[in-house]
């Protein structure tokens, strides 16, 4: 039963840097650290105008990153083989995972931020592909530690538009900016949320004293930008239009029934429901009723496997084993199309039920599974 764990950050920043010496000869200037998330509910709303309530994770990814006195960019990863080499002014012309990199700091020059030409060194804990943000955490690692570069206060709304240019406008990977957001703003012990509609934030502390939130990564790997996710985001923009309001937050469930399209119907009755759990999950952790909490994960689940059509056979499993081991609510997480499940669980039977999710992995003939504890954990920021 493999738990992803989080590491030190300490250990893990001096590892990034060991890694930044072996690769460019020197130490770095800094080094920047960014959480991952796991979202508790609402999915597919953020671009829809609505509620979220993410959580960052104590897993990050870490930006050793030093100055350099010509134009030249050099970005490299503990966990990626293929470094990227270019100037400042082809920044917005990387590819690959190095897009995420050298998009923000292609978005934080279109801001006016002064980042010169750089090297720089990732490292991280994050499961890739996961649906846990390793892509949003390796953007704001980079960005934090490229502002102390370029010798300017950390702006942490700026950094949160820039990395959604660098993951929309470079990566090409359509993102609403839950996951910058939340790893810009979290704070430890809390879930944060997140309205899409004003740009308002708020902590909304988690009573976990008896309870655990258990991550599931079916390791069936995902890519926001392989068409799926701008689908269900096109979708949500036609049955919006075809409503006559400016995004789906506005809508409600009485008036899809004018929907032509039996999908684009479908699809605006998840966001729609999801929105109102997203509130009903706020007011239930108030009161710490976490059976309260299950039953409207699983009311998310449902709706995201039959309406939104983003999950998939090892989401489903993960799910419905949790829930029969013990769990007190199950859902999956994440954009979809794979991913991760999110299981509240009895802090006395996280073994078991993982245990009891690796068994029934191996008798689908799914490949195993991996699993880590979600502590809410603290906004992204350089390492002293």
């Amino acid at each position: 039963m493999p738990f992803v764990a989080s590491g030190d950050p300490g250990s893990l920043s001096a590892a990034a840097a060991t890694a930044f010496r072996s690769a460019y000869g020197a130490d770095p200037a800094v080094v920047g650290r960014a959480p991952g998330r796991v979202n508790l509910i609402g999915e597919h709303t953020d671009y829809n105008g609505g509620l979220v309530l993410p959580v960052a994770l104590p897993h990050a990814t870490y930006a050793a990153m030093s100055p350099r006195n010509d134009d030249v960019v050099r970005i490299a990863s503990v966990e990626e083989s293929t470094p990227w080499e270019g100037t400042l002014a082809s920044l917005s012309s990387a590819s690959g995972w190095a897009a995420y990199a050298a998009g923000v700091l292609w978005a934080l020059r279109s801001a006016g931020v002064p980042v010169p030409g750089v090297d720089v060194l990732v490292h991280g804990t994050v499961p890739l592909g996961a649906g846990l943000s390793s892509s949003a955490a390796l953007e704001c690692a980079v960005a934090v530690a490229a502002c102390a570069v370029a010798g300017v206060s950390l702006d942490r709304a700026l950094v949160v538009d820039a990395c959604i240019r660098a993951e929309t406008e470079v990566a090409g990977a359509p993102t609403g900016g839950m996951d910058q957001t939340v790893a810009m703003l979290a704070s430890p012990g809390a879930a944060l949320l997140i309205d899409f509609t004003s740009g308002a934030s708020s902590d909304v502390p988690l009573p976990l004293a008896d309870v655990a939130l258990l991550v599931t990564d079916t390791r069936v790997t995902h890519a926001l930008n392989d068409g799926g996710y701008a689908a269900r985001r096109a979708d949500c923009e036609q049955a919006a239009a075809e409503l006559g309001v400016p995004t789906l937050r506005s809508a409600s469930l009485s008036v899809l029934a004018s929907i032509t399209d039996e999908r684009v119907r479908r699809r605006a009755r998840h966001v729609v429901t999801e929105i109102a759990r997203v509130s009903d999950v706020v007011a239930a952790l108030a009161t710490g009723s976490w059976s309260a909490v299950g039953a409207l994960f699983a009311a998310s689940h449902a709706s995201m496997r039959d309406d939104f059509e983003i999950s998939c056979p090892e989401l489903d499993l993960a799910v419905s084993t949790a829930v029969a081991a013990g769990a007190i609510g199950a859902r999956m997480t994440g954009g979809g199309f794979g991913g991760s499940s999110i299981a509240v669980v009895p802090s006395a039977d996280v073994d078991d039920v993982a245990d009891a999710i690796d068994a029934a992995f191996a008798a689908a003939g799914f490949r195993a599974p991996q699993h880590l504890v979600a502590e809410p954990s603290g906004a992204a920021g350089v390492v002293p």
